[in-house]
């Protein structure tokens, strides 16, 4: 952990199935993020729509946007892919300005370990709270509960495929 992401947060399952299988669900961002797609209690009845570049978000480099309304604001970020090591590792981060309610700018990714025939995987997160006065109370309210159910959901999400 970097200074500038001083929270941590993380969630680790035994996946059953080989990480090459794993590894192709959760490199897909519209797969690896479609619990943000749908209106939930964590996402105050919001959805995000998630955009890709010509990579798709498949290498290093690649560039992924999220954008959606809650509660009459634009929430937004962009992240960029940092690391690429299929088929055990991938992280990207975000870049520029978040306009996001209760986490800021983060770095997030998993990993998987080969493990007799399936794959422990670990999502993590590195995050700071968001900027601006109301928004860093939101985060020293809700950001770990908010970082907390992300990676529960990649990782529940990748255990429900297989």
């Amino acid at each position: 952990m970097s200074s500038q992401f001083p929270f941590h947060r993380e969630a680790t399952v035994r996946v059953a199935a080989k990480p090459e299988a794993v590894f192709a669900l959760l490199d897909d961002p519209q797969r690896l993020g479609a619990h943000m797609e749908k209106p939930s209690l964590m996402m105050a009845g919001a959805t995000m729509k998630i955009e890709t570049d010509s990579n798709k978000g498949k290498a290093l480099g690649s560039v992924i946007t999220l954008k959606g309304r809650v509660l009459g604001m634009a929430l937004s970020v962009s992240e960029k892919v940092t690391d690429y090591a299929p088929p055990l590792r991938k992280s990207w981060e975000t870049f520029g300005e978040t306009h996001l309610l209760v986490v800021g700018a983060y770095r997030m990714g998993f990993v998987l370990t080969p493990d007799a025939g399936s794959s422990t995987l670990r999502v993590w997160i590195d995050y700071d709270w968001p900027a601006g006065r109301w928004a860093r109370l939101l985060g020293k309210l809700l950001g770990r509960l908010y970082a907390d159910w992300c990676v529960q959901r990649m990782a529940i999400d990748a255990v429900r495929a297989f």
